[in-house]
């Protein structure tokens, strides 16, 4: 009679182990089960820009690197300028004049040469990340300090040379001939005065430029492609 007793006690205490297994299990399966938050992009509204511009400016947007900022983007091999509010939302884009040479790295030294002492080699617009600030030049032009040590501003294209042909340059369809500043990035003026220079209100604004050959990653700590998004979900057995 005993051991009767006790088998039966172990059968019930299987059934109610196996039970509240499925119990536990039941709970997992119903509870919701939410993925990663959606990573912000940048909207570039009706522009297709290269996917080099899109990865830089959703990375920026997403990382949170331009604090807050207004931020630029200068598409070097696109000849393209686009201004972004600090939402990440594009205001408007431009074409501009780059530096002569391509290259991604700026001369040492050449921020305190005269501009006769630079060759055409060394012409080039650096690429990076920068903190560009409002400024003057010694002419009492107001522009935009793209990197002050090696003097690389933005500001409005001048045609004071007629030969340079600088405006005729902006209007062409192809980009072949928009290298001929000494580094500077030239913008037209109207765009200048209605996006640019509301960019910089706060005195400062975040200006991405990139490269012309060497790799992206060489100057933006680029993460994840935000595009690999998972949006919220809640799983149900039901």
């Amino acid at each position: 009679m005993l051991r009767r007793t006790k088998n039966k006690l172990r059968v019930q205490g299987a059934l109610s182990a196996v039970l509240l297994a499925a119990i536990a299990c039941s709970a997992v399966i119903d509870a919701p089960v939410l993925a990663q938050p959606l990573a912000p992009v940048a909207d570039f509204v009706t522009e297709n820009p290269s996917h080099a511009a899109r990865r830089v400016a959703d990375w920026a947007l997403a990382s949170g690197d331009p604090g807050g900022l207004p931020f630029l983007i200068v598409d070097k091999p696109a000849a393209t300028l686009y201004v972004f509010d600090a939402n990440g939302v594009l205001v408007g884009s431009s074409p501009v004049l780059l530096g002569l040479a391509r290259g991604d790295d700026s001369a040492p030294g050449i921020g305190t040469r005269p501009m006769a002492q630079i060759r055409p080699d060394e012409r080039t617009t650096p690429a990076g990340r920068f903190l560009a600030e409002r400024g003057v030049n010694s002419h009492g032009e107001d522009i935009m300090w793209v990197d002050y040590e090696d003097a690389v501003s933005m500001h409005r294209v001048r045609a004071t040379n007629p030969k340079e042909r600088r405006l005729e340059r902006l209007r062409t369809p192809t980009i072949a001939d928009n290298r001929i500043s000494y580094g500077c990035i030239n913008v037209p003026k109207r765009f200048y005065e209605r996006h640019v220079v509301p960019a910089f209100a706060a005195g400062h604004a975040v200006v991405y430029v990139l490269p012309d050959a060497k790799p992206l990653r060489d100057y933006f700590e680029l993460g994840q492609d935000s595009r690999q998004r998972r949006a919220w979900t809640t799983a149900s057995s039901r």
